[in-house]
């Protein structure tokens, strides 16, 4: 086929890589920063991470909609639980944002080691497990970013890891799926509005005190 050749010049490679990616704001006291930036606002909630290879550094439209669900919601005090925790930022976050306990859950060793990491970087006491760890007690908050298909396959899971009366934030989305993932929680929860971001998705639901609906 016709093709072209053309020549790419040396350059500072991670310089360039470093450049893409700039201090993300979610709030008005909550940043993301990479550790080669200076936080633009030194009195804010910083929570410093690089782009690696766990998902979640804040530039998805799902992890800032959880990341500023939580700036609004979170009450001091309370344990959670970051099903699915990626590169362990929510976890982190929930921590700096007062929360008692965060202990963040994946399938991938790389996401768990990775999110330690980043929980040693920003100073936080986040627990880290991988899925088939014995199961923590259940928790006032559950977070659960990951896709559609698996939120649906692991609501039965979710739904035993909320305290009744407790809170589940559920993302990764689309908005054509909402009303599907919805109706498989309301088993066990009464749902609140979708919050949407660039065709993307938040859900949250309160956990029934008398157990799942028939």
């Amino acid at each position: 086929p016709n093709h072209q050749l053309t020549r790419i010049e040396e350059q500072d490679w991670v310089r360039l890589t470093q450049n893409q990616f700039s201090p993300i704001r979610i709030s008005t006291r909550l940043w993301i920063v990479p550790t080669w930036h200076v936080p633009p606002e030194t009195q804010a909630i910083n929570i410093i991470l690089d782009p690696g290879l766990a998902f979640g550094t804040g530039s998805h439209p799902t992890t800032r909609l959880c990341l500023a669900w939580l700036d609004r919601h979170l009450q001091p005090g309370t344990r959670m639980i970051d099903y699915g925790c990626g590169s362990g930022i929510l976890a982190i976050a929930a921590m700096k944002l007062g929360a008692r306990q965060a202990i963040g859950i994946d399938i991938d060793p790389q996401a768990v080691l990775t999110s330690r990491e980043n929980a040693g970087q920003n100073d936080v006491q986040a627990v880290f497990l991988e899925a088939d760890a014995p199961r923590p007690e259940a928790a006032e908050l559950v977070v659960a970013n990951i896709l559609s298909n698996p939120l649906i396959v692991l609501a039965p899971l979710l739904a035993e890891l909320t305290q009744p009366g407790g809170t589940i934030v559920l993302s990764g989305i689309l908005v054509p799926q909402s009303e599907k993932v919805a109706q498989v929680y309301r088993r066990w929860y009464e749902m609140s509005p979708v919050i949407e971001e660039e065709g993307w998705v938040l859900l949250s639901g309160r956990r029934r005190v008398g157990g799942q609906s028939p």
